[in-house]
């Protein structure tokens, strides 16, 4: 990481001009291919800028939606979002440095054809990734594979390429990537492995984003399916990776608190260093009131088989369970998920129930959590993963499993490696297909055929183990299901007002009262129809969360963003987006 930083530090000055619009200037104008890109270590400095496109550790956990709630909500779970003016994310700078340099680095200085492949793969890596992006926010963009000068009038004007020919080119460039790339094991740089995962991930979403979405006419679904079983199966096969394990109280939480990415499964990561004083606040993110109380949502809380293997919805009343009862003996990834009853902090014994005052629903989240020293404003040192082989596992099997050819051992070799971590029984698909779950059956509307069982099943795995890995809203569009974002958000059950000991230890925990706080020390003092809400008010329910603030999601235009209207008045051959009006 030390490495990356100073070579980034060193090459700013010189790449500032990349990061302004195509639209508005020469690439590069600082660099001049005559007197760059001389030597390998060229290639590696410039190369190293582009790793800004890998997401900060605050975009991959600060996961919003129907998974982790907080006080306030996003314009994509309100339905307020707008056509905005400029920005919306129609940013292209980063393209034009990856296309600078394809166009560039061999220029000035012929290398070794190895050598000029292993680089070229990598700057195609990004691209693949780029583009990736972009087609999931705005569906049809503009393909660039070259730098565009000022005078370059046909292409700056240029209509939206279709989505099809995008992502045919997107493939290109990440099958040359997967080709070409160093398969030197690494999660602080791109690698052939890297590669394998990107595609898993860009051909998963966009087969099931074909075949869920129908309105928009795009064909090859399966083929999509099918790349991404081939790239997921020669990860698997070639790939040094295993799944983490110690012990199933402790493997799952492990992953994600170490300092250091575990590089047996996590395959990139965004990396932080205290000694380098790169940190992020994750920690104080979950116990601070200032970063909106994350808690996770009921739903998601439900879904957490029982520890046998059994599914905790088909008890009687199962939302009227309070919190000491519902989580025992469920799934191990509960426990090192939420704060459950026993809970201590890392280096600690001191045992800690969840706390309102840090989690709007009660279930007070702990992954990516590590010790106290680290809990002061954007002080937590620890990587976090960006891909990782689990989520290459799950992409397997559900992509086999929309296909139609999963079968049991296909299940044994992913899903079964994920149950193994935390000791859990395993998915038979036969089970899984006779009886379907009512309770993701009301959830995910769109799934049917003789593989339903099987999907919903795939789907539970993928929500309770990537949680907070910045990949529901993505599940969410390529599934279309974002009528699940426009649903009243929840939290613990409460009988009503009256005091609770969470943790069973013999001590009240929460008080939820009306009238005046009582005048006592201790417990947590909720005050009923202000700091908490409950279904029933005094007669108990479930909290909920943001009861006063209406959520809609239009399924005839919020599963893409708009074009920014700037764009469109600089390019009138830039269409909008359906239904996204912006009265031009």
């Amino acid at each position: 990481m030390k490495k990356i930083t100073i070579l980034f530090l060193t090459f700013a000055g010189i790449l500032t001009a990349c990061q302004e619009d195509f639209l508005q200037r020469e690439p590069l104008a600082e660099i001049s291919p005559n007197s760059a890109f001389k030597s390998e270590q060229d290639l590696r400095l410039y190369l190293n800028s582009l790793y800004s496109v890998v997401p900060d550790a605050d975009d991959i956990y600060n996961e919003r939606y129907d998974n982790v709630i907080v006080s306030t909500l996003d314009d994509e779970v309100t339905g307020k979002r707008v056509v905005p003016v400029d920005g919306g994310g129609w940013y292209w700078g980063e393209l034009r440095k990856i296309n600078y340099f394809l166009e560039n680095y061999n220029k000035n200085q012929q290398f070794e054809e190895q050598v000029a492949r292993t680089y070229e793969a990598e700057a195609r890596f990004f691209r693949a990734w780029f583009y990736f992006e972009k087609v999931k926010t705005f569906g049809d963009v503009p393909w660039y594979s070259t730098t565009l000068s000022t005078n370059d009038e046909e292409d700056l004007l240029k209509s939206r390429d279709s989505r099809v020919m995008v992502m045919d080119s997107v493939l290109a460039d990440i099958d040359y990537a997967i080709a070409y790339m160093t398969e030197t094991q690494s999660s602080e740089f791109a690698t052939r492995w890297t590669a394998l995962a990107l595609k898993s991930r860009l051909c998963l979403f966009e087969g099931t984003f074909r075949k869920y979405h129908p309105e928009f006419n795009l064909p090859d679904a399966d083929r999509y399916l099918t790349e991404c079983v081939k790239a997921s199966e020669q990860l698997m096969n070639e790939g040094p990776y295993t799944i983490y394990q110690s012990t199933p109280d402790q493997a799952y939480l492990e992953l994600f608190s170490s300092l250091d990415a575990i590089e047996t499964e996590v395959i990139l990561a965004r990396k932080y260093s205290e000694s380098l004083q790169l940190m992020h606040n994750v920690n104080y993110y979950t116990i601070s009131p200032s970063y909106g109380k994350p808690g996770l949502e009921k739903k998601l809380v439900n879904s957490y088989l029982m520890k046998d293997g059994t599914r905790f919805t088909d008890q009687a009343d199962y939302n009227q369970i309070q919190f000491y009862e519902e989580t025992q003996d469920r799934d191990p990834r509960l426990s090192q998920t939420i704060r459950t009853p026993g809970y201590t902090r890392i280096g600690s014994s001191t045992e800690l129930a969840p706390n309102f005052g840090a989690s709007v629903t009660g279930y007070q989240v702990i992954k990516f959590v590590t010790e106290e020293s680290n809990d002061s404003n954007q002080q937590s040192p620890n990587d976090i993963p960006v891909f990782r082989y689990a989520e290459v596992l799950l992409n397997f099997a559900e992509a086999k499993a929309e296909l139609g050819t999963l079968t049991q051992a296909d299940l044994d070799i992913s899903i079964q490696l994920l149950r193994d971590r935390v000791a859990m029984p395993p998915l038979i698909l036969a089970a899984a297909n006779d009886d379907p779950d009512p309770y993701l059956q009301g959830q995910y509307t769109q799934v049917s055929g003789t593989n339903t069982g099987v999907v919903l099943e795939i789907r539970r795995e993928r929500r309770i183990e990537l949680v907070m890995e910045n990949l529901r809203w993505d599940d969410l569009r390529r599934w279309k299901e974002g009528h699940l974002l426009a649903e009243p958000f929840k939290g613990m059950y409460f009988p009503g007002i009256g005091d609770y000991d969470l943790d069973n230890d013999g001590e009240v925990d929460v008080v939820i009262y009306t009238g005046e706080q009582p005048d006592a020390k201790g417990p947590q003092y909720l005050k009923l129809g202000s700091e908490i809400e409950l279904e029933n008010g005094a007669a108990g329910g479930l909290v909920v969360v943001n009861p006063n603030i209406p959520k809609t999601f239009d399924e005839s235009r919020d599963y893409l963003y708009p074009i920014p209207i700037q764009e469109r008045l600089l390019n009138e051959n830039l269409s909008q987006n359906p239904n996204w009006n912006d009265g031009l």
